[in-house]
């Protein structure tokens, strides 16, 4: 599932996605992608109800 949410991310990044979300029993999968993404600081998240997180990518922070 890590590699999953990798490819996710690297949609986050290039415009093809908009937002994924990720459930709470899929957390740690997604943290382990996660840490290891190049531009994660650039991976924003906002926590729902039950848990769950919908995370997007900044295209318009500096770094």
């Amino acid at each position: 599932m890590a590699e999953d949410y990798a490819n996710l991310m690297a949609q986050l990044k290039s415009g093809e996605l908009d937002e994924f979300t990720v459930e709470p029993a899929d957390f740690m999968a997604f943290q382990t992608a996660y840490m290891q993404f190049e531009s994660r600081k650039r991976i924003v998240g906002k926590a729902e109800k039950n848990g769950k997180i919908i995370y997007h990518y900044d295209h318009d922070q500096t770094q």
